[in-house]
């Protein structure tokens, strides 16, 4: 097709409207849960459930849409589960702020996001991350996903001794997600394209006939989106106590993109020579105005999505994946059942397989080096047990900074990477 070659430079990417669609499937499956358990979490402020559910799909298909039309990136946007536990449980409810003021804030810091992306100082922030930390980011963030994908799965479990145990194996949902990553495995080793999307409908399937899940339906009308549309209270965002709010929403929001945009990129191979990301204006631009218009339609901030890998795994190279993934949300408005028909224990083998991908990230370290390797494992590791894309990324600048200087290597520091470090210091002390 001319048109879609001319938009997506689908043969410069070395792939197929075919393999585009079917990436766009899969990263739509592995995050559609998106839809359902945003507007729970928001509604415990308040606000509209079923509003919610549908400023969820618009800022999701929105932002996915520019990202992929503008920017030509396979990665997806919807509004964030960290951000929006952080918007709910502690500026709502544990600072008694009311959710029209909290909007008001989310809808901030997304113009300061467009303010600062126009200018290219999130793109100077981006091109400033070490080499060590970028593979390390990629690795953790696939990290991340399998400590999300085991416990969705019901692998692992909580414990107050340990933190973490072996969850209960006499589960039938979780021996199904089991046998999931096992069949993904095995396709994939074969060459059988469609393993992953395969493997998420093959556990859906057996689900329902087991009893375990009930088909859920195809069609509901759209609900109504008066109850938040252009709710957000922009005088009371401005209060000086909310000032340190829109601080951690930008600022948090700032490196889960930025380690989403990273990872992702970096296992589809999307990255220059340099290792930097060409286009990375127009990325940065996609979520600024996603979370713009996410606060004016009624929703906690939008961010990239690690569950990108999963459509960039089946080979998914251009804007062409996102704007299907796009295009999925906004069927979503008519098919919530169809999509609550997908258990969350159904994708968890997906993310699994895409964390094993992405954790060839770690074999790129310099690990001759200890003041390059060691900042890039801890990295890796705080985004899975601090849960926390952002703070993995926190971890890492900081070691990575004090190492530097304590090892007397201070010509490999630049002076973005001290501020950085600097700002993340600050953050973690008073915010």
């Amino acid at each position: 097709m001319p048109l879609l070659e001319s938009l997506f430079r689908l043969k410069a990417h070395g792939t197929t409207v075919r393999t585009e669609v079917l990436a766009g499937f899969t990263t739509f499956l592995t995050m559609a849960y998106v839809v359902l358990v945003n507007p729970l979490i928001l509604s415990n402020t308040g606000m509209d459930l079923n509003a919610v559910f549908v400023a969820t799909c618009l800022a999701a298909a929105l932002g996915t849409a520019i990202m992929g039309l503008v920017a030509n990136y396979p990665i997806a946007l919807a509004p964030g589960m960290g951000l929006n536990a952080y918007f709910t449980f502690t500026v709502v409810k544990g600072m008694h702020v009311p959710w029209q003021a909290a909007m008001g804030a989310v809808f901030i810091s997304g113009l300061v996001f467009l303010a600062v992306s126009l200018f290219k100082v999130r793109e100077a922030i981006v091109n400033a991350i070490p080499r060590s930390l970028k593979f390390a980011i990629s690795a953790g963030v696939g990290m991340f996903l399998a400590i999300i994908a085991l416990k969705n799965a019901g692998v692992i479990a909580a414990d107050p001794a340990t933190y973490l145990t072996l969850g209960n194996m006499h589960n039938p949902t979780t021996l199904l997600a089991i046998l999931g990553f096992f069949l993904i495995v095995a396709l994939e080793y074969r060459r059988i394209h469609g393993s992953i999307i395969i493997g998420i409908l093959v556990v859906t399937a057996l689900s329902i006939v087991l009893g375990l899940s009930k088909f859920q339906g195809i069609v509901a009308p759209v609900p109504s989106m008066a109850p938040t549309l252009m709710k957000m209270d922009l005088h009371g965002a401005l209060n000086v106590g909310l000032l340190g709010v829109v601080f951690v929403f930008f600022f948090v929001d700032l490196f889960d993109t930025t380690g989403t945009l990273i990872g992702v990129s970096h296992r589809a191979g999307l990255l220059d020579r340099d290792g930097k990301l060409p286009r990375l204006k127009r990325a940065l631009l996609a979520d600024s105005i996603a979370i713009t218009a996410g606060a004016m339609m009624g929703t906690s901030s939008t961010t990239a999505y690690i569950e990108s890998a999963a459509g960039t795994a089946v080979g998914g190279r251009t804007g062409l994946t996102a704007v299907v993934v796009a295009v999925l949300f906004l069927a979503c408005l008519w098919l919530s059942p169809l999509a609550m028909t997908v258990p969350a224990y159904a994708t968890a083998p997906a993310l699994c397989y895409v964390a094993v991908l992405m954790a060839r990230g770690l074999a790129e370290i310099e690990w001759n080096d200890l003041t390059e390797s060691a900042p890039a494992v801890m990295t890796a590791l705080a985004m899975p047990f601090t849960y926390s894309i952002a703070d993995g990324i926190a971890f890492g600048f900081i070691s990575y900074a004090m190492i530097k200087i304590l090892a007397g290597r201070f010509a490999d520091l630049k002076p973005a990477v001290l501020i950085i470090a600097a700002l993340w210091v600050v953050k973690l002390a008073m915010f």
